[in-house]
Parts: C-alpha cells; structure tokens; sequence
C-alpha cells in the first residue's frame, strides 16, 4: 500500500470565485485522503485575514447585480462560506500557510490571521512541499 498523496494548493487571488474554488478542491481532496497543504499568497493573502476574508468580492470584473445574483445562488445552495471551509480543512488536519513576503507588504499582523494559518518557511516551502507533491493546483 502507498502512502498519502500530497497536494499542494495555491490561492493567489482574493475574487470569491477564485478562493471557493481552491478551498472546495482542497475539501475534496483532503476528504479523498490526500495530505493537502494550501498556500496563500499575493492578494490570496486576503482570504486568511480575519477581517478581510468576508470582505470577498465574487465577480468584480462584472456589474454589481450580477456579483448578487452569484452571491444569492450560492447562498440560496447552502454552499459553505470560505470561513467555514478553512475551519473544516484547519479542523480535518490541511496546512494552511501565508506567504510572509506578502504579509509583510500588505502590513499584516501575526493575529490577523484566521485559526490554523502559519507563515511559510522561505527557506523550505518550495523544497519540502511544492517539489515533492504528488499535485500542484494554483487558484
């Protein structure tokens, strides 16, 4: 029997869309017995901020009534929240890592981010977990 497969994630954009689909995929993933490590970075770094992640925009490229229209299908599907989805992956034992260059840029402090989230390690994220994955995704 093999192990694990690993998958490493990475959500470099904070449109709702965009971060819902990465973190629905690590879900889906981590509950098909993948060891999933996801990696928020560049405005991706918005959606672990404790104040920010429900600020989200969902298609901002289009008019405001269509950005509801979305919003209310999702909603009106009992689609969880990416709070909640990142509670679930934190709670279902993912890695959820912060690109601390963009924490830096962006002025973020250690306790703006949600629960479970770390910074990566410059020194180890690329060699320990992206190279060795048996997957990369990028949202």
């Amino acid at each position: 029997m093999t192990g694990k497969k690993k998958v490493s994630i990475m959500i470099f954009h904070d449109e709702l869309c965009q971060v819902f689909n990465g973190l629905m995929t690590a879900i889906s993933l981590q509950r098909a017995g993948a060891e999933v490590t996801i990696f928020f970075g560049s405005r991706g770094i918005n959606a672990v901020h404790k104040d920010k992640i429900s600020q989200l925009k969902c298609l901002p490229d289009q008019p405001e009534e269509e950005q509801k229209k979305v919003k209310a299908r999702m909603e009106a599907m009992n689609l969880p929240t990416p709070e909640d989805m990142l509670l679930m992956l934190h709670m279902e034992g993912a890695t959820l890592l912060a690109c601390p260059l963009n924490k830096a840029v962006f002025e973020f402090k250690e306790d703006d981010f949600i629960e479970g989230v770390a910074l990566a390690d410059p020194e180890t994220y690329y060699t320990g977990t992206v190279i060795p994955a048996d997957m990369n995704l990028v949202f």
